[in-house]
């Protein structure tokens, strides 16, 4: 409103910032995370731990964690959960390139992040059972600071501190 009423004549500079934001940045190749390159500054950055993947559900849910500053391994973000009743089922996600990562032996251990309603657990599950397998790979999923049905986006840092020490191994 504010543009519309009080300001019109920032509205293409506003239209132009969007348009160049837009064909600047797609997704990491690795993990699906935004980058204006191949990869994103976090799979890129030698100082993260490779051999822990946080699972998360969208890109604002990593920002939520990086805020937290508790977690320096590395993300995959699924863009999404299963949902069969909003038609959203494994081919609709980002588990090809989740797949792809397990391929080389560097993954130890996956963090699932997901939220804790019916979506984030059958999409846990079926990360385990059609993704993991029999790999030999920690599963843990996040403690539960985060109210049910709630979502990481939202959460302070202090309640993802908690979150994120309070996970546990995932059966």
């Amino acid at each position: 409103m504010h543009l519309l009423v009080e300001q019109p004549e920032n509205l293409p500079r506003l239209i132009e910032t969007l348009e160049r934001a837009r064909s600047a940045v797609g997704r990491c190749h690795t993990c699906g995370n935004m980058a204006e390159s191949e990869l994103c500054g976090i799979c890129s950055d030698p100082r993260r731990d490779p051999s822990a993947v946080c699972v998360i559900e969208h890109v604002p849910d990593l920002m939520a964690i990086e805020r937290s500053a508790a977690w320096r391994g590395q993300y995959h973000v699924l863009h999404g959960k299963l949902s069969p009743i909003h038609g959203v089922g494994p081919e609709q996600l980002n588990f090809s390139s989740l797949k792809q990562r397990l391929e080389g032996d560097q993954i130890t251990e996956f963090v699932l992040a997901l939220s804790n309603d019916i979506e984030g657990q059958a999409t846990c599950h079926y990360i385990q059972e059609e993704i993991i397998k029999d790999r030999p790979i920690k599963i843990t999923r996040i403690g539960f600071g985060l109210p049910s049905g709630g979502g990481v986006t939202y959460a302070d840092s202090v309640t993802l501190r908690s979150a994120l020490d309070g996970r546990r191994e995932y059966q």
